[in-house]
Protein backbone atom coordinates (compact mmCIF):
# COMPACT_ATOMS: atom_id res chain seq x y z
CA UNK A 1 0.00 0.00 0.00
CA UNK A 2 2.62 2.88 0.84
CA UNK A 3 4.58 1.57 -2.28
CA UNK A 4 1.70 2.50 -4.35
CA UNK A 5 0.93 5.74 -2.73
CA UNK A 6 4.75 6.46 -3.32
CA UNK A 7 3.95 5.30 -6.58
CA UNK A 8 0.98 8.32 -6.98
CA UNK A 9 3.16 10.96 -5.50
CA UNK A 10 6.20 9.97 -8.04
CA UNK A 11 3.48 10.27 -11.03
CA UNK A 12 1.78 13.10 -10.17
CA UNK A 13 5.04 15.25 -9.92
CA UNK A 14 5.20 16.13 -13.64
CA UNK A 15 2.01 17.95 -13.42
CA UNK A 16 2.93 19.76 -10.05
CA UNK A 17 5.93 21.27 -11.74
CA UNK A 18 4.42 22.07 -14.99
CA UNK A 19 1.47 24.18 -13.04
CA UNK A 20 4.35 25.46 -10.67
CA UNK A 21 6.21 26.70 -13.61
CA UNK A 22 3.78 28.24 -15.46
CA UNK A 23 2.38 29.87 -12.62
CA UNK A 24 6.05 31.12 -11.81
CA UNK A 25 6.75 31.98 -15.31
CA UNK A 26 3.32 34.38 -15.26
CA UNK A 27 4.06 35.85 -12.07
CA UNK A 28 7.45 37.01 -12.93
CA UNK A 29 10.96 36.04 -14.21
CA UNK A 30 13.73 34.40 -12.46
CA UNK A 31 17.15 33.93 -12.12
CA UNK A 32 17.69 29.97 -12.60
CA UNK A 33 20.82 30.24 -10.39
CA UNK A 34 22.34 28.00 -12.62
CA UNK A 35 20.15 25.20 -12.29
CA UNK A 36 19.58 24.22 -15.83
CA UNK A 37 16.83 24.81 -18.25
CA UNK A 38 13.50 26.03 -17.37
CA UNK A 39 11.94 22.48 -16.61
CA UNK A 40 14.55 21.05 -14.54
CA UNK A 41 14.63 24.06 -12.03
CA UNK A 42 10.82 24.19 -12.08
CA UNK A 43 11.47 20.07 -10.94
CA UNK A 44 13.62 21.67 -8.32
CA UNK A 45 11.64 24.11 -7.18
CA UNK A 46 8.83 21.59 -6.48
CA UNK A 47 10.53 19.06 -5.10
CA UNK A 48 11.58 20.95 -2.83
CA UNK A 49 8.29 23.09 -1.97
CA UNK A 50 6.25 19.67 -1.59
CA UNK A 51 8.85 18.37 0.63
CA UNK A 52 7.97 21.48 2.83
CA UNK A 53 4.50 21.14 2.21
CA UNK A 54 4.38 17.17 3.38
CA UNK A 55 5.02 17.14 6.74
CA UNK A 56 2.05 18.94 8.12
CA UNK A 57 0.00 17.16 6.33
CA UNK A 58 1.08 13.73 7.63
CA UNK A 59 -0.58 14.83 10.95
CA UNK A 60 -3.98 14.75 9.11
CA UNK A 61 -6.42 17.68 7.89
CA UNK A 62 -6.98 20.18 11.39
CA UNK A 63 -6.77 23.90 11.22
CA UNK A 64 -3.36 24.08 12.16
CA UNK A 65 -1.52 21.76 9.71
CA UNK A 66 -3.73 23.66 7.48
CA UNK A 67 -2.49 26.52 8.35
CA UNK A 68 0.87 25.61 8.09
CA UNK A 69 1.11 23.94 4.75
CA UNK A 70 -1.34 26.44 2.66
CA UNK A 71 1.77 29.02 1.86
CA UNK A 72 3.55 26.14 0.35
CA UNK A 73 0.62 24.81 -1.71
CA UNK A 74 0.06 28.13 -3.07
CA UNK A 75 3.68 28.44 -4.13
CA UNK A 76 3.14 25.19 -6.07
CA UNK A 77 -0.33 26.51 -7.80
CA UNK A 78 1.62 29.93 -8.25
CA UNK A 79 -1.96 31.23 -7.35
CA UNK A 80 -3.43 34.79 -5.74
CA UNK A 81 -5.09 32.62 -3.46
CA UNK A 82 -5.23 29.22 -2.15
CA UNK A 83 -7.39 27.68 0.78
CA UNK A 84 -8.22 24.46 2.15
CA UNK A 85 -11.68 23.40 4.16
CA UNK A 86 -13.16 20.32 5.88
CA UNK A 87 -16.73 19.18 5.45
CA UNK A 88 -18.09 21.98 7.39
CA UNK A 89 -15.83 25.18 7.41
CA UNK A 90 -12.80 27.09 5.76
CA UNK A 91 -9.49 25.83 7.77
CA UNK A 92 -7.30 28.35 6.28
CA UNK A 93 -7.51 31.03 3.24
CA UNK A 94 -3.79 32.33 2.21
CA UNK A 95 -3.56 35.22 0.27
CA UNK A 96 -6.34 37.82 -1.04
CA UNK A 97 -10.06 37.90 -1.37
CA UNK A 98 -10.90 36.23 1.51
CA UNK A 99 -13.63 37.74 1.69
CA UNK A 100 -15.06 34.97 -0.37
CA UNK A 101 -15.01 32.29 2.30
CA UNK A 102 -18.72 32.55 1.84
CA UNK A 103 -19.75 31.80 -1.43
CA UNK A 104 -17.00 29.26 -1.25
CA UNK A 105 -19.00 27.49 1.39
CA UNK A 106 -22.07 27.67 -0.24
CA UNK A 107 -21.12 25.49 -3.59
CA UNK A 108 -18.83 22.81 -1.32
CA UNK A 109 -22.28 21.15 -1.23
CA UNK A 110 -21.43 19.41 -5.01
CA UNK A 111 -17.32 18.13 -4.54
CA UNK A 112 -18.11 16.99 -0.74
CA UNK A 113 -20.98 14.77 -2.13
CA UNK A 114 -19.91 13.84 -5.37
CA UNK A 115 -16.63 13.82 -5.05
CA UNK A 116 -15.58 16.04 -8.34
CA UNK A 117 -13.94 18.83 -9.24
CA UNK A 118 -15.95 22.05 -10.07
CA UNK A 119 -14.77 25.71 -11.58
CA UNK A 120 -16.44 28.59 -11.42
CA UNK A 121 -16.62 32.74 -11.80
CA UNK A 122 -16.98 34.18 -8.43
CA UNK A 123 -18.87 37.10 -7.88
CA UNK A 124 -17.70 40.16 -6.27
CA UNK A 125 -18.39 43.95 -5.59
CA UNK A 126 -15.17 44.59 -4.64
CA UNK A 127 -13.84 46.46 -7.24
CA UNK A 128 -9.95 46.37 -6.50
CA UNK A 129 -10.40 42.41 -6.32
CA UNK A 130 -7.89 40.05 -8.32
CA UNK A 131 -9.46 36.98 -7.73
CA UNK A 132 -12.75 36.49 -10.13
CA UNK A 133 -12.76 32.56 -10.41
CA UNK A 134 -12.20 29.42 -8.37
CA UNK A 135 -11.83 25.98 -8.65
CA UNK A 136 -12.63 23.24 -5.89
CA UNK A 137 -10.38 20.35 -5.94
CA UNK A 138 -11.90 17.17 -3.38
CA UNK A 139 -9.56 16.19 -1.00
CA UNK A 140 -10.33 12.28 -1.00
CA UNK A 141 -9.17 9.20 1.56
CA UNK A 142 -10.61 5.70 0.58
CA UNK A 143 -13.10 7.01 -1.44
CA UNK A 144 -14.66 9.22 0.95
CA UNK A 145 -14.02 13.65 0.74
CA UNK A 146 -12.35 15.02 3.89
CA UNK A 147 -12.24 18.58 2.35
CA UNK A 148 -11.66 20.76 -0.77
CA UNK A 149 -8.85 22.34 -2.05
CA UNK A 150 -9.57 25.63 -2.88
CA UNK A 151 -7.76 27.90 -5.72
CA UNK A 152 -8.57 31.13 -7.19
CA UNK A 153 -6.87 33.53 -10.14
CA UNK A 154 -8.06 36.25 -11.99
CA UNK A 155 -9.52 34.48 -14.70
CA UNK A 156 -10.42 31.09 -15.71
CA UNK A 157 -7.51 28.64 -16.91
CA UNK A 158 -7.84 25.13 -18.14
CA UNK A 159 -4.18 24.67 -16.59
CA UNK A 160 -5.11 25.70 -13.26
CA UNK A 161 -8.28 23.22 -12.86
CA UNK A 162 -5.65 20.43 -13.85
CA UNK A 163 -2.90 21.85 -11.71
CA UNK A 164 -5.29 22.19 -8.96
CA UNK A 165 -6.83 18.81 -9.12
CA UNK A 166 -3.39 17.09 -9.20
CA UNK A 167 -2.39 19.12 -6.14
CA UNK A 168 -5.04 17.89 -4.37
CA UNK A 169 -4.56 14.36 -5.45
CA UNK A 170 -1.33 14.86 -4.32
CA UNK A 171 -2.83 16.15 -0.56
CA UNK A 172 -4.76 13.78 -0.76
CA UNK A 173 -1.86 10.96 -0.25
CA UNK A 174 -0.60 12.54 2.07
CA UNK A 175 -4.04 12.65 4.19
CA UNK A 176 -4.03 8.70 3.50
CA UNK A 177 -0.57 8.39 4.63
CA UNK A 178 -1.66 10.47 8.38
CA UNK A 179 -4.47 7.82 8.02
CA UNK A 180 -1.91 4.87 7.79
CA UNK A 181 0.42 6.15 10.73
CA UNK A 182 -2.83 6.50 13.01
CA UNK A 183 -3.63 3.39 11.96
CA UNK A 184 -0.50 1.99 12.65
CA UNK A 185 -0.20 3.95 15.79
CA UNK A 186 -3.24 2.20 16.96
CA UNK A 187 -2.21 -1.40 16.28
CA UNK A 188 1.46 -0.78 18.15
CA UNK A 189 -0.93 0.43 20.98
CA UNK A 190 -3.30 -2.58 20.71
CA UNK A 191 0.24 -5.00 20.69
CA UNK A 192 1.35 -3.44 23.58
CA UNK A 193 -1.93 -4.27 25.18
CA UNK A 194 -1.76 -7.33 24.43
CA UNK A 195 1.35 -7.96 25.86
CA UNK A 196 0.31 -6.35 29.09
CA UNK A 197 -2.02 -9.32 29.07
CA UNK A 198 0.71 -11.49 28.76
CA UNK A 199 2.55 -10.88 31.44
CA UNK A 200 2.38 -14.30 33.02
CA UNK A 201 -0.07 -14.87 36.02
CA UNK A 202 2.38 -17.35 37.29
CA UNK A 203 4.82 -14.52 37.39
CA UNK A 204 2.34 -12.51 39.67
CA UNK A 205 1.24 -14.99 42.08
CA UNK A 206 4.52 -16.66 42.45
CA UNK A 207 6.07 -12.83 43.28
CA UNK A 208 3.70 -12.48 45.81
CA UNK A 209 4.10 -15.97 47.07
CA UNK A 210 8.24 -15.14 47.54
CA UNK A 211 7.02 -11.74 49.07
CA UNK A 212 4.39 -13.41 51.66
CA UNK A 213 7.46 -15.69 52.87
CA UNK A 214 9.64 -13.32 53.93
CA UNK A 215 7.08 -10.97 56.00
CA UNK A 216 7.47 -13.17 59.17
CA UNK A 217 10.88 -14.34 58.44
CA UNK A 218 12.40 -11.44 56.88
CA UNK A 219 10.21 -7.81 57.83
CA UNK A 220 12.59 -5.49 55.73
CA UNK A 221 13.17 -8.06 52.79
CA UNK A 222 9.46 -8.21 52.25
CA UNK A 223 9.21 -4.15 51.99
CA UNK A 224 12.22 -4.34 49.79
CA UNK A 225 10.54 -6.70 47.24
CA UNK A 226 7.07 -5.32 47.04
CA UNK A 227 9.12 -2.06 46.23
CA UNK A 228 10.71 -4.14 43.31
CA UNK A 229 6.97 -5.92 42.64
CA UNK A 230 5.01 -1.95 42.54
CA UNK A 231 8.09 -0.41 40.26
CA UNK A 232 8.12 -2.97 37.85
CA UNK A 233 3.83 -3.32 37.60
CA UNK A 234 4.06 0.55 37.51
CA UNK A 235 6.04 0.64 34.69
CA UNK A 236 4.44 -2.22 32.45
CA UNK A 237 0.99 -0.47 33.07
CA UNK A 238 2.10 2.99 32.10
CA UNK A 239 0.01 4.78 29.71
CA UNK A 240 1.85 7.81 28.53
CA UNK A 241 4.24 6.90 24.76
CA UNK A 242 4.61 4.21 22.79
CA UNK A 243 8.40 4.28 22.96
CA UNK A 244 11.27 4.09 26.13
CA UNK A 245 14.58 4.77 27.07
CA UNK A 246 17.14 1.49 27.00
CA UNK A 247 18.25 2.55 30.28
CA UNK A 248 14.54 2.17 31.71
CA UNK A 249 13.82 -0.73 30.14
CA UNK A 250 16.38 -2.33 31.69
CA UNK A 251 15.96 -0.53 35.16
CA UNK A 252 12.45 -2.91 35.19
CA UNK A 253 14.25 -5.15 34.47
CA UNK A 254 16.17 -4.99 37.37
CA UNK A 255 12.82 -5.32 39.06
CA UNK A 256 11.61 -8.26 37.40
CA UNK A 257 15.08 -10.15 38.31
CA UNK A 258 14.94 -9.20 41.72
CA UNK A 259 11.72 -10.65 41.86
CA UNK A 260 12.80 -13.16 40.40
CA UNK A 261 16.02 -14.20 41.81
CA UNK A 262 14.24 -14.11 45.75
CA UNK A 263 12.34 -17.29 44.20
CA UNK A 264 15.44 -19.41 42.91
CA UNK A 265 18.11 -17.74 44.73
CA UNK A 266 21.45 -19.14 43.47
CA UNK A 267 19.57 -21.42 40.95
CA UNK A 268 19.45 -18.03 38.85
CA UNK A 269 22.79 -16.11 37.65
CA UNK A 270 22.78 -12.92 35.39
CA UNK A 271 24.96 -11.12 34.10
CA UNK A 272 24.90 -7.38 32.67
CA UNK A 273 27.43 -6.05 30.38
CA UNK A 274 25.91 -2.26 29.47
CA UNK A 275 27.93 0.59 27.74
CA UNK A 276 26.62 3.41 29.01
CA UNK A 277 26.38 5.82 25.63
CA UNK A 278 23.77 3.36 24.66
CA UNK A 279 21.11 4.19 27.74
CA UNK A 280 19.43 7.24 25.44
CA UNK A 281 18.88 4.97 22.74
CA UNK A 282 14.85 5.26 22.34
CA UNK A 283 12.96 2.00 21.46
CA UNK A 284 9.73 0.25 21.68
CA UNK A 285 8.30 0.70 25.58
CA UNK A 286 8.21 -3.02 26.55
CA UNK A 287 10.86 -4.45 24.59
CA UNK A 288 13.52 -6.15 25.87
CA UNK A 289 11.84 -7.49 29.02
CA UNK A 290 9.38 -9.89 27.53
CA UNK A 291 13.12 -11.39 26.21
CA UNK A 292 14.18 -11.86 29.32
CA UNK A 293 11.17 -13.20 30.51
CA UNK A 294 11.98 -15.47 27.90
CA UNK A 295 15.18 -16.51 28.83
CA UNK A 296 14.53 -17.27 32.53
CA UNK A 297 11.21 -19.70 31.50
CA UNK A 298 13.89 -21.57 29.21
CA UNK A 299 17.10 -21.26 31.31
CA UNK A 300 15.38 -22.90 34.10
CA UNK A 301 13.03 -25.09 32.71
CA UNK A 302 13.70 -28.68 33.09
CA UNK A 303 17.07 -27.83 35.13
CA UNK A 304 18.00 -28.81 38.47
CA UNK A 305 20.98 -27.07 38.32
CA UNK A 306 22.56 -23.44 38.31
CA UNK A 307 21.09 -21.20 34.72
CA UNK A 308 22.97 -18.10 33.94
CA UNK A 309 21.71 -15.69 31.67
CA UNK A 310 23.72 -12.64 30.12
CA UNK A 311 22.59 -9.19 28.90
CA UNK A 312 24.53 -7.31 26.58
CA UNK A 313 24.06 -3.51 25.36
CA UNK A 314 27.00 -2.60 22.81
CA UNK A 315 27.77 0.50 20.73
CA UNK A 316 27.65 -0.59 17.08
CA UNK A 317 28.02 2.72 15.34
CA UNK A 318 24.91 3.74 14.14
CA UNK A 319 23.03 1.04 15.87
CA UNK A 320 22.81 -0.51 19.63
CA UNK A 321 23.47 -4.06 19.49
CA UNK A 322 21.28 -5.98 22.42
CA UNK A 323 21.92 -9.61 23.30
CA UNK A 324 19.76 -12.10 25.57
CA UNK A 325 21.61 -15.29 26.29
CA UNK A 326 20.76 -17.99 28.29
CA UNK A 327 22.31 -21.84 28.59
CA UNK A 328 18.84 -23.57 29.36
CA UNK A 329 16.71 -26.17 27.33
CA UNK A 330 16.58 -24.66 24.06
CA UNK A 331 14.35 -25.16 21.28
CA UNK A 332 13.68 -26.62 18.31
CA UNK A 333 13.98 -24.25 15.40
CA UNK A 334 11.09 -25.09 13.78
CA UNK A 335 8.71 -24.85 16.13
CA UNK A 336 10.12 -21.48 17.13
CA UNK A 337 9.88 -20.12 13.54
CA UNK A 338 6.36 -21.20 13.65
CA UNK A 339 5.80 -19.21 16.73
CA UNK A 340 7.50 -16.36 15.46
CA UNK A 341 4.84 -16.65 12.37
CA UNK A 342 1.88 -16.33 14.30
CA UNK A 343 0.84 -19.98 13.53
CA UNK A 344 1.32 -21.49 16.98
CA UNK A 345 0.62 -19.84 20.90
CA UNK A 346 4.32 -19.96 22.75
CA UNK A 347 3.85 -21.88 26.11
CA UNK A 348 3.65 -19.34 29.00
CA UNK A 349 2.75 -16.52 26.83
CA UNK A 350 6.13 -14.76 26.83
CA UNK A 351 5.63 -12.81 23.56
CA UNK A 352 8.74 -13.36 21.41
CA UNK A 353 6.79 -12.53 18.28
CA UNK A 354 4.35 -9.72 19.77
CA UNK A 355 8.41 -8.42 20.34
CA UNK A 356 9.38 -9.26 16.63
CA UNK A 357 6.26 -7.96 14.96
CA UNK A 358 6.76 -4.54 16.70
CA UNK A 359 10.78 -4.06 16.09
CA UNK A 360 9.92 -4.56 12.72
CA UNK A 361 6.93 -2.25 12.24
CA UNK A 362 8.84 0.56 14.08
CA UNK A 363 12.21 -0.26 12.12
CA UNK A 364 11.54 -2.19 9.21
CA UNK A 365 11.86 -5.92 8.65
CA UNK A 366 15.91 -5.56 8.16
CA UNK A 367 15.53 -5.16 12.27
CA UNK A 368 13.65 -8.20 13.55
CA UNK A 369 14.93 -10.86 15.94
CA UNK A 370 17.76 -12.65 15.27
CA UNK A 371 17.39 -15.82 17.93
CA UNK A 372 20.56 -18.90 17.43
CA UNK A 373 18.44 -21.77 19.76
CA UNK A 374 18.18 -25.84 19.51
CA UNK A 375 17.56 -28.30 21.77
CA UNK A 376 19.87 -28.62 24.45
CA UNK A 377 21.74 -25.42 23.45
CA UNK A 378 20.31 -22.71 25.04
CA UNK A 379 19.16 -19.45 23.33
CA UNK A 380 20.59 -16.02 21.86
CA UNK A 381 18.51 -13.38 20.69
CA UNK A 382 19.84 -10.83 19.15
CA UNK A 383 18.07 -6.86 18.27
CA UNK A 384 19.36 -4.18 16.39
CA UNK A 385 18.34 -0.88 17.38
CA UNK A 386 19.32 2.22 15.46
CA UNK A 387 19.95 4.85 17.69
CA UNK A 388 18.52 7.35 15.39
CA UNK A 389 14.70 6.98 13.69
CA UNK A 390 12.19 8.97 12.39
CA UNK A 391 9.11 9.13 14.79
CA UNK A 392 11.17 7.18 17.62
CA UNK A 393 11.43 9.20 20.56
CA UNK A 394 11.00 9.23 24.11
CA UNK A 395 10.17 11.78 26.27
CA UNK A 396 11.01 9.46 29.73
CA UNK A 397 13.76 11.11 32.21
CA UNK A 398 17.31 8.61 32.13
CA UNK A 399 17.28 6.64 35.08
CA UNK A 400 20.85 5.45 34.72
CA UNK A 401 24.22 6.26 33.08
CA UNK A 402 26.84 3.86 33.87
CA UNK A 403 27.71 0.78 32.43
CA UNK A 404 26.79 -1.96 35.35
CA UNK A 405 27.94 -5.70 35.83
CA UNK A 406 26.62 -7.77 38.37
CA UNK A 407 26.06 -11.51 39.05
Amino acid sequence: MSGFLAGVCIAILPFLAAGFWLGRRTARPESLGGLGTPVEHATFETLHTASLAAPPLRAGLTEETARRSARRLRTLLGTDALGLTDETRVLVWDGVGSHHRTEIMERLAGPLESGRGEAFRLTCEHADCPVRWAVLAPLTVDDRVHGVLVACAPRESAVLVRAAGEVARWVSVQLELADLDQSRTKLIEAEIKALRAQISPHFVFNSLAVIASFVRTDPERARELLLEFADFTRYSFRRHGDFTTLADELHAIDHYLALVRARFGDRLAVTLQIAPEVLPVALPFLCLQPLVENAVKHGLEGKADRCHIQITAQDAGAEALVVIEDDGAGMDPVALRRILAGEVSPSGGIGLSNVDDRLRQVYGDDYGLVIETAPGAGMKITARLPKYQPGVHSAARLTGGQGRSAS
